[in-house]
C-alpha cells in the first residue's frame, strides 16, 4: 500500500512539473564538439527523464543477469523449505490426534526437507511421536537436548516435567520446574509447580517469597495471588503458634486483610490472641467472621474461650452468637450443646430440634440422643434419633481429593496442591432409606415413641438370659417337676397339677420397693444357687443376682 502510495506521488510531481514547463516555454541551445543544437525547454526535460529510466531498466536487467542463478537457488530452498513446513503442520497435527504412524512418516519427511538447526519444532515432533509410541526414553532425550537449547527451553523442560510427573518421580518434577522458573519466571506452570513443592515442604517463608515474584511477573490474578498468599501465611502461623504467637497473630491477621473470609485465619488468630490473655480483641475477630460465615470450629472456639468458665457462663456465650446470627443450624446446635452440658435439658432439646428442622445433619440427631439420654433415658427414643442420624445427610467437614481431615490443612496429603481443602459435606455412599427419598425432619420429630413407664433399677442389672436359653430353662423345671410326681406315687401325682408361673406385673409406688425383683438368672435347683431362709425372705432390700 505504501509503494503504490508513493508511485502515485512520484507521477503527481512528474505531472506538476511538466505543467509548470508547458506554461513557461522557452529555447535551449547546446554546442556540443562544433555542432548547435538547439530544441525547447519541454523537449529537453523529456529526453533528459527518458534517458534516466532507461539507465535504471539497463541497470536491473544486469543486476537480474548477475544474480540469476542465486534466484534460481533461493526458489527451490524456499520451495523445499516450504514443503518441509507443510509435513511439519502435518505431523504435528497428526501427533496431537494420536496417528502414530503419519506422525513418524511426517517426521521423517520434514527432517530431509528442513535442518533440525533451521527448525527446532522437529524435536517437538519427533519427541511427540516418541510418547505416543509409547518410546519414553527416547522422548526423554529429546527433550533433554531441547532443554539445552536456549531457544527451545522452556519447551523441554515442560516436557521433563510431565514425564517425571508421569513417572512419580517428585523430586526430579521440582527440579526441573524450579529450573524453569528460574530461566522463565513468568511461566505459570513453573511457578505453580515449584510453589506446591515448596508448600510441601513446609518452606513458607520462599513459597510466599516466590509468590510475590510470580505476582510482580503478572503470572497470577490479584485474586487469586492473594488467597495463595493467605493460605501461605495461615500455614506459617500455625506452625508459629506454639513457639511465637505473636508472630503467628501478625500473620494471621495479615492474612485475613487479603482474604476476610478464610475460618482457619480467624481461628489461629484468635488463638494466639488468648494466648496472649486478649480475650476481648480474640472474641471480636471471632464475632466478625461468624457474622460472615457461622461455621462450627469458630462457634467451638468462642464457647470455650476462657478455661476456667462454668457451664452457664458458656451458655451465655452460645446464645450471644446465636443472637448474632438468629435462626441458624449450627448457632442453634451451639445453644444446645451449651444447655446439655449446664443441664438445661428443656433449653438443649427445644434448640436441637429447631437445628434439626433448619438442617438436618447426622451430628444434631446424635445430640438429640445425648439429650434423650441424659433427660428419660428411654432406649427406645435413643434409638429413634440413632435410626435418624444414619438416615440423615453428613456433617459438613474439610475435604480436598476425597478425602477429609479433622482440621484444616493448607496442602492437600493426594495431590500436593496447596488451598485444596473444602468445608463442604463429605460424599456419602449409603443413601438415606426413605421413601421419598429426603428426609422430613418434622415427621422424625412427631414419630419420637413416648417415654416407657416401667422405671430402670437403679443397682446394677442382673445378667439377661438369651433368648435360647429361655425356652431351654423352662423345658428343665417342667421334667424336673414331672419327675418328682412319679416318684411320689400316682396320687400324689394326679394331686399335683403343673405349676404355672404367674405372670409377672410391674411394681409401682411402694409395691415396687417392697417386691424383691424377679430371678433371671439359673434355675432355682442349681446347686450355685442357695434359698433363703425364712428371715431372710421377709426383708425388703435382699437382692439375688
Amino acid at each position: 500500500m505504501i509503494r503504490i502510495l508513493f508511485f502515485v506521488l512520484l507521477v503527481l510531481c512528474l505531472a506538476l512539473g511538466f505543467a509548470w514547463l508547458a506554461d513557461r516555454p522557452g529555447e535551449l541551445s547546446l554546442i556540443w564538439q562544433g555542432q548547435l543544437i538547439e530544441m525547447s525547454l519541454m523537449r529537453a526535460a523529456s529526453i533528459l527523464i527518458s534517458l534516466f529510466a532507461a539507465v535504471l531498466i539497463v541497470v536491473w536487467l544486469l543486476r537480474t543477469i548477475w544474480l540469476s542463478p542465486h534466484t534460481v537457488t533461493r526458489y527451490f530452498r524456499s520451495r523445499k523449505r516450504d514443503r518441509g513446513y507443510q509435513a511439519l503442520s502435518t505431523g504435528l497435527i497428526a501427533a496431537g490426534a494420536g496417528d502414530a504412524n503419519l506422525a513418524r512418516k511426517m517426521a521423517a519427511r520434514t527432517r530431509n526437507l528442513i535442518s533440525s538447526d533451521q527448525e527446532p519444532l522437529i524435536h517437538l515432533l519427533e519427541a511427540q511421536t516418541a510418547l505416543i509410541e509409547g518410546k519414553y526414553d527416547d522422548a526423554r532425550k529429546k527433550f533433554e537436548a531441547m532443554a539445552d537449547d536456549p531457544e527451545t527451553r522452556e519447551l523441554g523442560l515442560r516436557g521433563l516435567y510431565l514425564e517425571a510427573k508421569r513417572l512419580g518421580a517428585n523430586e526430579a518434577a521440582r527440579q526441573y520446574a524450579e529450573r524453569a522458573s528460574e530461566k522463565a519466571p513468568h511461566l505459570p506452570w513453573a511457578s505453580l509447580a515449584t510453589l506446591d513443592h515448596r508448600s510441601q515442604a513446609r518452606q513458607w517463608d520462599e513459597a510466599i517469597r516466590l509468590l510475590d515474584q510470580s505476582r510482580a511477573a503478572h503470572v497470577l490474578e490479584k485474586n487469586e495471588a492473594d488467597r495463595k498468599k493467605a493460605v501461605l501465611l495461615t500455614a506459617r502461623a500455625m506452625e508459629r503458634l506454639d513457639a511465637d504467637p505473636k508472630s503467628a497473630r501478625d500473620d494471621a491477621q495479615a492474612a485475613l486483610k487479603l482474604d476476610d473470609r478464610l475460618v482457619p485465619a480467624a481461628l489461629v488468630a484468635a488463638k494466639a490472641l488468648f494466648r496472649e490473655e486478649n480475650l476481648r480483641k480474640g472474641a471480636s475477630i471471632l464475632e466478625r467472621m461468624w457474622k460472615l460465615d457461622p461455621h462450627p470450629d469458630i462457634a467451638r472456639l468462642y464457647v470455650r474461650a476462657r478455661g476456667g468458665d462454668s457451664a452457664l457462663d458458656r451458655l451465655k456465650r452460645a446464645k450471644k452468637l446465636e443472637s448474632l446470627r438468629s435462626n441458624n443450624a449450627v448457632a442453634l446446635a451451639t445453644v444446645a450443646e451449651a444447655a446439655l452440658d449446664a443441664r438445661e435439658l428443656a433449653l438443649a432439646r427445644t434448640k436441637a430440634e429447631a437445628a434439626a428442622r433448619l438442617e438436618p445433619r447426622e451430628s444434631i440427631f446424635l445430640l438429640l440422643a445425648d439429650i434423650e439420654e441424659a433427660d428419660t433415658g428411654d432406649e427406645g427414643r435413643i434409638r429413634h434419633w440413632m435410626a435418624q442420624a444414619l438416615k440423615s445427610p453428613r456433617d459438613p467437614a474439610w475435604t480436598a481429593d476425597g478425602v477429609t481431615s479433622p482440621v484444616w490443612l493448607p496442602v492437600s496429603p493426594v495431590s500436593g496442591r496447596l488451598d485444596a481443602f473444602e468445608w463442604k459435606a463429605p460424599p456419602s455412599q449409603i443413601a438415606a432409606a426413605t421413601e421419598d427419598g429426603h428426609l422430613n425432619p418434622d415427621q422424625a420429630i412427631r414419630s419420637l415413641p413416648p417415654v416407657a413407664t416401667v422405671p430402670r433399677p437403679v443397682e446394677e442389672p442382673a445378667p439377661e438370659r438369651t433368648a435360647e436359653a429361655a425356652p431351654t430353662a423352662e423345658r428343665d423345671q417342667t421334667e424336673r417337676e414331672r419327675a418328682e410326681r412319679e416318684r411320689a406315687g400316682p396320687e400324689k401325682a394326679i394331686s399335683v397339677p403343673d405349676r404355672k408361673e404367674p405372670a409377672a406385673s410391674p411394681a409401682t409406688g411402694k409395691d415396687a420397693e417392697e417386691a424383691p425383683d424377679p430371678f433371671f438368672g439359673r434355675p432355682p435347683d442349681d446347686p450355685g444357687v442357695r434359698e433363703p431362709a425364712a428371715a431372710e425372705r421377709t426383708t425388703t432390700n435382699f437382692r439375688l443376682f
